[in-house]
């Protein structure tokens, strides 16, 4: 089983959290050990909260810390002693890596990287430490791997929290996209976990909905069981389905729908009228309510409670009209024509 190499400390001001964090969980390959001491440079990454006795960590760093079993025990701010291995090491890697490549030029990362890569193998592989006469990969495979726990079977996923509010419409806004919740939850202050992969919402440490991480489209990701009913029932229906349920009825009723869904500021706002005109096939025929569909467009009333009222009253059934072939037809939204009051 991989293993990763010892604890990582990391100065609390020196990076934005995700990067610490990643590179931790990519460079630790030997083994897990059971501390962690960030040197706390400043507050506000690793330690959020400084504090003698009870420190905050940062959630984020925690939950890494949590995943590999290790603890998280933040330095004392300026004291460079309660460090003084890390300070040391970083000092001696940076004269070992600066002064042998200061003068070398390199055209891109993952070649430096290589050049960096091979100074260290030759730092712990080959180079004695003075005094004791023996590399620090023997001492740490003398020392150190033995006292290491071992990796989990999985690795850690990098994950960020924030803290949003949510929407009337029960979404909520993350990195240009809207994610649904329970719509009896709008209007309330809720975390949200941040995975590559996966957006996680909680109210009160419970989770409240999980989705699948969509890019920042500003679109809507909505489960249906966290609409209200009223939006449920019309959650499947869209501008192609009604098209289609129409024009299966007939060309009258095709065309009244998309005269309404035509004459509305959004075709959305038309899904209910059109809705309910298509569902009228059911109680009244689809004879009937192609008809209907007929007159209504000829008197000019392009609604859901007119057709119903010429099928009530039977109207439908009225021989319709012919105008003229010479005639002139006057066109203006306050002229009906004389059969919508017959």
């Amino acid at each position: 089983m991989p293993r990763r190499a010892g604890p990582r400390r990391w100065p609390t001001g020196s990076a934005p959290i995700p990067e610490p964090l990643q590179r931790s969980a990519a460079c630790q390959t030997a083994g897990a050990g059971q501390y962690q001491e960030p040197a706390l440079a400043k507050a506000g990454v690793a330690v959020i909260k400084a504090c003698l006795y009870e420190p905050q960590v940062n959630r984020t760093y925690a939950e890494m810390a949590a995943h590999y079993d290790t603890a998280i025990l933040p330095a004392r701010p300026r004291r460079p002693r309660d460090k003084a291995k890390v300070e040391v090491a970083v000092l001696i890697i940076e004269r070992w890596l600066l002064g042998r490549l200061r003068h070398r030029r390199f055209y891109s990362l993952a070649e430096l990287n290589t050049a960096i890569g091979e100074l260290l193998r030759q730092l712990n592989d080959e180079r004695l430490i003075r005094r004791l006469g023996v590399t620090r990969r023997a001492l740490f495979e003398e020392l150190d791997q033995p006292n290491l726990n071992s990796l989990p079977s999985q690795p850690y996923c990098f994950a960020e929290w924030r803290v949003r509010r949510v929407g009337v419409d029960y979404h909520v806004e993350l990195e240009g996209h809207f994610y649904s919740v329970p719509h009896r939850f709008a209007r309330s202050e809720v975390e949200v976990r941040l995975t590559p992969r996966a957006v996680e919402i909680f109210l009160k440490g419970e989770r409240i909905a999980a989705h699948l991480r969509a890019s920042g489209n500003h679109r809507h990701t909505t489960v249906p069981e966290h609409m209200p009913s009223s939006h449920r029932r019309y959650a499947d229906w869209t501008v192609e389905r009604i098209r289609r349920e129409a024009a299966s009825i007939g060309p009258a009723t095709a065309a009244l729908c998309e005269l309404i869904l035509e004459r509305r500021p959004h075709p959305e706002q038309g899904f209910r009228a059109c809705l309910g005109i298509v569902r009228l096939v059911r109680p009244f025929g689809a004879d009937r309510l192609e008809a209907a569909a007929t007159r209504a467009i000829e008197i000019g009333t392009l609604t859901y409670g007119s057709v119903r009222s010429i099928l009530d009253n039977k109207l439908d059934r009225q021989t319709a009209q012919r105008s003229p072939a010479n005639g002139v037809p006057i066109l203006h939204p306050n002229i009906r024509g004389p059969r919508y009051y017959h």
